[in-house]
């Protein structure tokens, strides 16, 4: 608005050549059009700024000024269609620099109004007020008839088929077969069941994380009471154990990051990785019968063997292929420690992202093991694909034939580390001694009877907040409780939570100290809701519903409990240097449990925690810091 006005300013005795008047009229009508827009959208962020996130009583005019802002699109739309006729009109002759001006100003209108398009596409919810259909308990039994019924099941389906689009929009690069038909339906149902019985918006969950991670970092900085302390002190023959099993968890986290191919080399070497595969990839490789899959100029099959140190002729086999719910994998003789090596890469793709949201349990039953177990139904899919090609094909019998008396160990990073523990629990009745390495696996994987007989084999590699590792059902469940129980007992408007909250995330300093409506309550009180928490409800959920009567940990029961497989270490940094040039960090493991792992952690680090060359990095420094201390 200001460029045009002061393009009109200085401009404005120069109008006076062959349709003159017609860009004159343009550029006066666009300056009040947009003064117009300007004092609906101030009035908008005015209004958006009162009150809190569970009190919308301020701002109950809100709808009034949005429906004033959407009716001045169509002026909008109307004049730059007329801007753009009057601008490609022959016969206009005005000096080249307002022509131009007033060209630039009709490109401008335009890409304001695609991109504002665009942007009400994606936030736009299209169930709107269907959520309120979603009725309480109460209601429901009042309403016992067949239309009732009918009425809520429409709209479920509906919300069902909304994000059964939106994942199909997402998805609309990958070839689309019945697996993934299946698989979108699964995940469309499982976000339908998870977001309809609340009444958030992006911002507001936005603001909940920054709430909830001040309050965990309040948490964190109280002193620590003697028997929690003493509980993490293990014994010398736990604490030999541990670093043995570091020294081997560090070595096979090497094949886990090579299963990720050239993507995970070019990231750890952003400079030299693209030459060094250049260089290699016209030299010899294996016969094609080895390698399934596309490896285009062989830069995935190069950068395994840059990263894992290998040589050719020490692959058996080697699966590009990927599909949903079937990864890619290799197989190979790892010489120094004596083990034919499975590694099973991680998410690295539309079709892994589909086999990591297959989230619904399944039964997996053990001959001579376990009656029964619930295991995550797409990683057993993926699981189930690699045990076929294993032994169909006689691909571990080919690798025993080479090297009979090495010992079989299976490893994965996150999405390959679920799927490796699965596997592993599969062969573990043909090869009695498998070891099997998860590192970041997803926390919802196994059932508890599962998850105790896995100790035995499986040992699961945690770096500190790591958010996958926290992944299941009921843990999002209590995080989607505790969101809508903070923002809903936080007096603060969201502008102020949001903003303080970055120059927190951005700058540190100390937690602020929100008022909120919890302040003064008694102990009793608190395990009831507030009258602002049921407001942000649509209905009352199972999970919702516990929050009175139980403690999180026990989950709705439509989503039952999965857990961490194996033995777990868990790796915290200890210290960081604060000096930006320096990136030097101190890490500790112990031994942990699942019950750590129970509850979402709010970090920066929640992210990186659970990349591989992060890991990777953690294992190194406390191997080499175990070997320093043995040379000493």
């Amino acid at each position: 608005w200001i460029g045009i006005l002061v393009l009109y300013t200085v401009h404005k005795g120069q109008f006076n050549c062959p349709g003159g008047g017609l860009l004159h009229s343009y550029l006066l009508g666009l300056i009040i059009l947009l003064a117009s827009i300007i004092c609906a959208l101030s009035a908008l962020v005015y209004v958006s700024m009162q009150g809190t996130i569970s009190n919308p009583g301020p701002r109950k005019s809100l709808p009034k000024i949005l429906y004033t802002r959407l009716l001045l699109y169509f002026p909008e739309f109307i004049w730059a269609v007329v801007g753009a006729v009057w601008v490609s009109d022959n016969s206009v002759q005005c000096e080249k620099t307002v022509i131009n001006g007033v060209i630039g100003t009709v490109i401008a209108s335009w890409i304001i109004i695609i991109f504002t398009i665009i942007g009400v596409v994606i936030v736009f919810d299209p169930l709107g007020g269907k959520k309120t259909f979603y009725l309480p308990d109460g209601v429901s039994r009042n309403l016992e008839s067949s239309q009732s019924g009918q009425l809520l099941y429409n709209v479920k389906s509906s919300a069902t088929r909304v994000w059964e689009k939106r994942i199909r929009l997402l998805c609309c690069c990958i070839v689309q077969d019945d697996d993934h038909r299946v698989a979108f339906t699964s995940i469309a149902e499982l976000f339908r069941s998870y977001f309809s019985d609340t009444d958030l918006v992006p911002s507001d969950i936005a603001a909940g994380l920054i709430l909830l991670h001040q309050e965990q970092d309040k948490m964190e900085n109280c002193p620590k009471e003697p028997e929690e302390v003493l509980c993490h002190s293990p014994s010398s023959l736990m604490s030999d154990d541990l670093d043995v099993e570091l020294e081997n968890a560090a070595h096979y986290m090497l094949f886990a990051a090579a299963a990720y191919g050239w993507p995970y080399y070019v990231y750890t070497n952003p400079y030299t990785a693209l030459c060094k595969l250049n260089g290699d990839c016209c030299r010899n490789r294996p016969t094609d019968s080895d390698i399934t899959g596309s490896d285009r100029h062989n830069f995935h099959f190069g950068s395994i063997l840059k990263i894992t140190g290998l040589q050719y002729r020490d692959f058996i086999h080697i699966s590009f292929h990927n599909k949903i719910y079937e990864i890619p994998f290799f197989v190979a003789l790892d010489h120094k420690k004596e083990a034919i090596v499975v590694a099973v890469r991680g998410t690295l793709s539309f079709e892994d992202i589909l086999t990591d949201l297959s989230a619904d349990c399944e039964d997996l039953t053990l001959e001579e093991v376990l009656e029964n177990g619930f295991v995550h139904k797409g990683i057993t899919q993926a699981a189930n694909y690699i045990y076929r090609k294993l032994i169909n094909e006689g691909i571990l019998n080919q690798a025993f034939t080479i090297a009979p008396e090495y010992k079989l160990v299976i490893v994965g990073h996150s999405l390959g580390g679920g799927t490796a523990s699965i596997l592993a629990i599969m062969l573990r009745n043909s090869f009695p001694t498998l070891r099997c390495y998860a590192f970041s696996p997803p926390g919802g994987l196994l059932s508890k009877s599962l998850a105790d007989y896995t100790k035995h084999f499986i040992i699961s590699v945690i770096v500190g907040k790591d958010l996958v590792a926290r992944l299941s059902m009921p843990n999002m469940e209590d995080l989607k409780r505790r969101i809508v129980r903070i923002v809903a007992n936080c007096n603060r408007p969201k502008y102020q939570i949001l903003l303080r909250g970055c120059w927190y995330e951005v700058f540190g300093g100390d937690p602020d100290d929100f008022p909120t409506e919890l302040d003064g309550r008694n102990q009793d009180a608190l395990t009831q809701p507030l009258l602002a928490e049921e407001s942000l409800m649509v209905h009352r959920s199972p999970s919702y519903n516990a929050l009175e009567e139980e403690s999180h940990l026990n989950s709705p029961p439509q989503y039952p409990h999965l857990y961490l497989p194996g033995k777990i270490i868990h790796i915290v940094e200890e210290s960081s240097s604060r000096r930006l040039c320096s990136s030097d960090t101190k890490y500790t493991a112990r031994w942990s449990n699942e019950t750590v792992f129970s509850s979402i952690l709010i970090s920066p680090k929640m992210i990186t925690d659970h990349m591989p060359d992060v890991v990777l990095k953690a294992l190194n420094s406390l191997s080499q810091e175990h070997g320093s201390c043995l040379s000493c």
